[in-house]
């Protein structure tokens, strides 16, 4: 085997080792892409997931969970596309399930009590998720603009809901032991929080309903007498604020 044969055929032995080596790397580099690309749809169905279940029932309105369930089939998709060994077939029946169920308005959800600072500091970052997640959806091309300021907005005045929740808890707490110009003060700040969606009719009409309960609590310091039946009443009308029949949202329109 004479020299020139030598070279050709040790030219030859390292160009293919070179075309192994970078063929076995490019499939590494998609193996790991692939990875990276199911890890992000299957966190993107777990965190829908968890805003469904973990916000309060009545926060969520028959358009956010859609919006939540639109982003765990998207996920589910994505993730058939992939080839993914997670149950998607399962989750997208489970999807479908839950979507007919709030378009025949049968998926009932229990309300929660905010009642405690940690209750309502947790609430608050599942509803910060959610505002992140409508606005990345908006990004990506999945909703429209309308559809995302609609929502983005309401999901503002939630936050601003939760705020007004442990205040009003607070207030209800200072009145059973008697201490008034406490209670007053923590209606005060709860009207305030609702002033923040002054555009939302129904945070505002819960305005009105505080500085009038203030106004009774101060007469009532200065009487020394308890309106129960008042009292009662604007307790239950806030419990079912956001409820599909609250007296609040029958209510709430733009006409004083």
């Amino acid at each position: 085997m004479d020299t020139t044969t030598i070279v050709l055929l040790l030219a030859a032995i390292v160009t293919v080792s070179l075309v192994i080596i970078v063929f076995s790397q490019m499939r590494e580099k998609a193996r790991i892409e692939r990875v990276r690309k199911m890890t992000a749809q299957e966190d993107a169905y777990n965190k829908a997931y968890r805003l469904l279940t973990d916000i309060p029932g009545q926060y969520l309105t028959p358009d956010l969970k859609l919006l939540l369930l639109k982003r765990m089939e998207d996920a589910c998709q994505e993730l058939t596309a992939l080839k993914s060994d997670q149950p998607v077939k399962q989750w997208l029946e489970n999807i479908a399930q839950t979507k007919k169920q709030i378009l025949e308005k049968n998926d009932q959800r229990p309300p929660v009590k905010v009642d405690s600072p940690e209750k309502s500091t947790y609430i608050k970052e599942l509803l910060q998720a959610l505002f992140k997640l409508i606005e990345a959806m908006h990004k990506a091309g999945r909703i429209d603009s309308a559809t995302a300021k609609k929502n983005l907005k309401y999901v503002l005045f939630l936050v601003h809901k939760t705020h007004a929740d442990l205040h009003v808890f607070q207030a209800r707490d200072f009145i059973r032991q008697n201490q008034i110009r406490k209670a007053i003060h923590a209606y005060h700040l709860a009207s305030t929080e609702m002033g923040k969606s002054r555009d939302n009719p129904l945070a505002m009409k819960a305005v009105k309903s505080f500085r009038t309960r203030i106004k009774e609590l101060e007469e009532m310091s200065t009487e020394g007498k308890m309106n129960e039946e008042s009292h009662s009443k604007l307790d239950k009308e806030w419990d079912n604020f956001l409820q599909d029949d609250g007296t609040w949202k029958k209510k709430a329109d733009y006409d004083d």
